[in-house]
């Protein structure tokens, strides 16, 4: 089996090929190609790889090339995991919301919606040649903002493209664990859209464990949602939210933290990521080595400063500094449409109609059972007026996004910025589109 992974030299990439690695099945994948726009990160991250593969029997063969039409030709899977301006791009993004006063994070907000803007167009050119070159493969999409960006791309390639993200996995887990119970052999009630979701449930044997959680206050003061959005806020809510409804919840609180930080996010992992390239190129450095001194930092300062904004300035708990949760649903994926390997994983798809109140093509992030013939959404119960309303606005402005992309509509990208939640003035929204059209040469479309 091949599979190819675009943005090859993207960062996490070892984190997949450690989790192909451990995979001894049958029918499992034996060769990857990385493709990527720049030779040089390439390099750097086959370098990695193959100081992963040492010493292991049987590791899958890698290639890399900068040839996108080579790279998917003849591909089973192929991963979409490109990042357009890269992380310069993110940081531009942060800084231009920011100067405005709204929140400038890469997947909400409007720095969700520039990096959209300029990913869209890129994700659907893809999309038509995976269509073309590899009309077999399944695609299963990285690619930031990955809820919008699966549906854009769902337009060309329909269900044969499947979104995925380590936050539900990593909520479930964490839910899961403070209630003594195994992730694995609990059905997690979730629903929503990409970054916008709540667990409303966790089912053993068929009774909801949640209750049980929402009524011990000591309980939820220990694991990384409760401390982020307090117990009483929980209670309210009746659910535990996705960590990025952080933005949503504690908006000013989190602006604000933004904006006295040192550096954004974007510009922190920008700096520390160019540090390790330049460290891996170097033939006397272990690049694997170099790697893990990397993603360590990186785990350990994530949404360090919506936890200050929240007032806890502590760092992560050890148990969430492991890295890992998208590569093993991926790998799960694989396993499922591959080998008919029967998972059931909350994914981004073609809503169908299992979540009420949005329409069948709209790309929804919920429980899916997979298997040979893909990702089949669970039904399941309405979400709340409070919920649905948001879900139901953030999808409007993913879906002027998309006509922006595909039209090159100035209007339609303003609408995009002026009905998102957390931009407060038609006025910012058409700010926003102007400098973001300053810094990225690749929204010169929206004319």
């Amino acid at each position: 089996m091949r599979l190819t992974i675009l943005g090859g030299g993207g960062f996490r990439v070892p984190l997949v090929y450690r989790a192909l690695l451990a995979d001894r099945g049958e029918g499992r994948i034996d060769r990857v190609v990385l493709h990527d726009v720049d030779p040089a990160r390439l390099a750097a991250i086959r370098r990695v790889l193959a100081e992963q593969a040492d010493g292991v029997a049987d590791a899958p063969a890698v290639t890399a090339t900068t040839d996108l039409d080579a790279a998917l030709t003849g591909a089973d899977f192929v991963f979409s995991a490109i990042r357009v301006g890269g992380l310069a791009g993110r940081a531009a993004d942060e800084r231009v919301a920011l100067a405005e006063g709204v929140l400038g994070q890469e997947t909400v907000g409007a720095g969700g919606i520039a990096y959209g803007l300029r990913t869209v167009p890129v994700a659907v050119d893809i999309a038509r040649r995976v269509a073309r070159l590899a009309p077999d493969a399944w695609v299963v999409n990285f690619t930031n903002p990955a809820g919008l960006v699966t549906e854009a791309m769902s337009r060309v390639l329909g269900d044969r493209v499947i979104g995925i993200c380590d936050s539900p996995v990593g909520l479930g887990r964490r839910v899961a664990r403070v209630l003594g119970a195994d992730p694995a052999r609990a059905w997690i009630d979730y629903a929503g859209l990409n970054h916008l979701g709540w667990l409303r449930g966790l089912r053993v044997g068929g009774r909801d464990l949640l209750p049980d959680l929402l009524a011990d206050e000591a309980a939820l003061g220990s694991f990384e949602e409760g401390r982020l959005f307090g117990a009483a806020w929980l209670r309210s809510l009746g659910a535990i939210p996705n960590e990025y409804l952080h933005y949503y919840y504690a908006n000013r609180e989190t602006v604000r933290a933004y904006r006295e930080a040192e550096r954004t996010r974007g510009a922190y992992l920008r700096d520390q990521q160019a540090g390790f390239y330049t460290a891996a190129a170097r033939p006397e450095v272990r690049a694997l080595d170099a790697w893990r001194r990397t993603l360590a930092g990186r785990e350990a300062t994530y949404m360090a400063a919506n936890r200050e904004a929240a007032g806890d300035a502590g760092g992560r708990a050890p148990e969430d500094l492991e890295p890992g949760g998208y590569e093993r649903v991926a790998l799960a994926l694989m396993r499922a449409v591959a080998r008919d390997e029967r998972a059931t994983l909350i994914l981004n798809v073609r809503n169908r109609s299992a979540l009420p109140g949005l329409d069948a093509d709209a790309v929804v992030e919920v429980a899916c059972l997979v298997d040979a013939n893909g990702a089949h959404p669970v039904a399941v119960a309405p979400l709340p007026y409070h919920a649905l309303g948001l879900v139901a606005a953030v999808k409007a402005v993913e879906r002027e996004v998309l006509a922006a992309a595909e039209s090159g509509s100035r209007e339609a990208a303003v609408k995009a910025f002026a009905l998102h939640p957390l931009v407060d003035s038609v006025a910012v929204a058409r700010r926003l589109l102007d400098a973001y059209r300053a810094e990225h040469p690749g929204l010169a479309y929206l004319g």
